[in-house]
């Protein structure tokens, strides 16, 4: 595929963004989200009474003055979350010169570069086969961004892509970030077993479906033999007219539903993004819209 594209200027205009968690959080010191537990940041919270043990520098003494009770100020724990990316590059992937392809790389690079800026580590991974490969490995900060996001650029399409399979061996953490997958879920494989996987993880799960156009609208008419992008030995040969139009714009739009309704029942986010669009859309468009970022 060709060099992706980093838009240093689209990238400031990210950075305005804030990612939305809402489950439990519980990542390393450090980080820019604010976890549901008390710690030691410098923004006040709440009040409790003072127990033997607790730490006397957080009595709050002008309370104490006026109530004749220890109180103890608590503050917001700030936690270091870590944000995992997993991009489909199955061959499907690869429709329309690779476009589909490319917009799901891009989409991932942009997302990395949200996480760095909001202190968060990063990593991002393909989806092949049965296999989860680790390509950029727990990043932070702006610097080891631009020096390792253009790894992405070795990535290649081809095989299938069992989601499930893949993800399930692997090791996640439990409630300490964000989990986006990127595919066309055009497959017949399980992914479902994902979705469960990270939804028990207390994981934020954010699933894009990335199509063409053609693949939503397709124009083509007549006489034609279609083959499995992944699987040469399937092949479909018919007439096509408006009834079968019909019948897989049908086929395509349960495809989304199922995927969307999976995913709001396990408490997870959907958003179906065309390949032709402009990507500060997705961003400043369809997150904010769905509520995965503000």
């Amino acid at each position: 595929m060709g060099n992706l594209v980093i838009n240093e200027a689209f990238l400031q205009r990210v950075e305005a963004l804030q990612t939305v968690l809402k489950n439990n959080i519980a990542g390393m010191f450090g980080g820019n989200h604010k976890s549901r537990t008390f710690g030691s940041s410098c923004e006040f919270t709440d009040y409790r009474n003072y127990q033997p043990g607790d730490d006397i520098t957080k009595i709050d003494w002008n309370a104490y003055a006026r109530f004749e009770t220890l109180y103890l100020k608590l503050y917001h724990d700030e936690r270091q979350l870590h944000t995992k990316i997993y991009i489909d590059v199955s061959q499907s992937m690869a429709y329309g010169n690779c476009k589909k392809g490319t917009m799901a790389l891009e989409i991932a690079a942009t997302l990395a570069y949200l996480s760095v800026t909001e202190l968060d580590r990063v990593s991002v991974y393909t989806i092949r086969n049965s296999e989860v490969t680790e390509v950029i490995s727990s990043i932070s900060g702006r610097e080891r961004y631009f020096a390792e996001i253009n790894k992405l650029n070795d990535v290649e399409f081809g095989g299938d892509c069992f989601i499930a399979e893949g993800l399930l061996p692997t090791q996640v953490g439990y409630g300490d970030g964000l989990s986006v997958i990127i595919s066309d879920f055009l497959t017949d494989n399980d992914y479902e077993s994902a979705i469960d996987f990270l939804a028990d993880k207390k994981r934020d799960l954010l699933c894009v479906q990335v199509l063409t156009s053609e693949e939503i609208n397709p124009k083509v008419r007549g006489k034609n033999v279609f083959y499995d992008s992944e699987n040469e030995g399937r092949s479909y040969r018919k007439n096509i007219n408006k009834d079968i139009i019909r019948a897989y714009r049908e086929a395509v739009q349960y495809v989304q539903d199922r995927l969307r309704n999976y995913c709001n029942a396990r408490g997870a986010q959907y958003v179906l993004f065309r390949d032709n669009a402009p990507i500060d859309e997705l961003f400043f468009e369809h997150f904010t819209q769905l509520g995965v970022m503000k």
